[in-house]
């Protein structure tokens, strides 16, 4: 089953990210200068002198480029923070045509943990008392793991997952490590449910380029997964195997359904339905005899007493 990545970029990357058809342009980081100051997990809490020879260890640590991906592109808070608050974009790339193109790189999922692994631990206190080699390396093995594929739990919703490469696969632009991809790699480009206009038709524009689907976010009424329509209004959804076409969906609205019928409950409703809910609402009867700011402001001054 082929592996889907996606990156979040907002409106003003696509420029950078997607500047030629044939490779798209990823920003690589040490783990060094990650924003998180709780990256590299040194919260350990041990006796000092131990602290002190894992200090040692951490100071030892290789450091290899790193760019970031998610393993989902229906993440509301991925968009609103990496997305321009949903007018960026997302871009969809096939792992396997990835890793063919740069095989000295390997790929991991984020272990979310709000305590250092028990086994990295246990191997530094092994190797502290023992000071042999193979416990040295063994301790270096599992704190460079550590360090590249965990975060504190409270950036598990992210469901990141990272390409760790190396000096030779990038190359340099003033402080900028940038690492080219081929644009074959990208497989779908999807503009966010409040994208500009600009947005769109130069999302459609690289899409065409690049030879990849183009899609728009939608925000539907039955679910709070975000869903997406290709150029012909066809809706998509995300499943194990990505960005794929949805076989249930509603004939008006088009947004997915979890079951077979023609339209969805907000697409069924009848005139006869809404005019048996206005009759129950009896904020209508207030309104109509003058009484509904007044009903409203005793209510709130009613509040506030008990409140207090």
């Amino acid at each position: 089953m082929p592996r889907k990545l996606y990156k979040y970029l907002g409106p003003g990357c696509l420029d950078k990210v997607l500047a030629a058809p044939d490779h798209v342009t990823l920003r690589c980081s040490y783990p060094k200068d990650f924003t998180d100051p709780y990256e590299l997990f040194l919260t350990v809490d041990e006796q000092p002198d131990v602290l002190a020879f894992y200090q040692e260890v951490i100071g030892k640590m290789p450091q290899f480029p790193v760019t970031c991906f998610s393993r989902s592109p229906v993440i509301i808070p991925m968009w609103a923070h990496y997305a321009q608050n949903l007018e960026g974009v997302v871009i969809e790339i096939d792992e396997d045509i990835l890793a063919e193109e740069v095989p000295k790189s390997g790929f991991g999922d984020i272990e979310y943990r709000d305590e250092p692994d028990p086994i990295v631990k246990d191997t530094l206190l092994m190797a502290h008392r023992i000071g042999k080699f193979r416990y040295f390396y063994f301790l270096m093995k599992r704190v460079v793991s550590a360090a590249y594929y965990t975060k504190a739990s409270y950036w598990s919703h992210e469901l990141e997952r990272r390409l760790i490469t190396r000096d030779s696969e990038v190359r340099r632009e003033g402080d900028l490590m940038l690492l080219d991809v081929p644009g074959r790699s990208v497989t779908a480009l999807v503009s966010g449910a409040r994208a500009s206009e600009g947005t769109k038709r130069a999302v459609s524009r690289y899409a065409e380029e690049v030879g990849c689907r183009c899609l728009e976010m939608r925000i539907g009424r039955t679910s709070a997964t975000p869903y997406f329509v290709d150029g012909a209004g066809k809706p998509h959804s995300c499943g194990d195997q990505g960005i794929t076409l949805c076989e249930r969906h509603c004939e008006e609205c088009n947004e997915p359904m979890a079951s077979d019928g023609e339209l969805c409950s907000w697409c069924r409703i009848e005139e006869s339905d809404r005019e048996a809910a206005a009759s129950c609402n009896s904020f209508r009867v207030l309104a109509a005899f003058d009484l509904l700011k007044p009903y409203i402001e005793i209510m709130e001054g009613s509040s506030r007493r008990t409140e207090k």
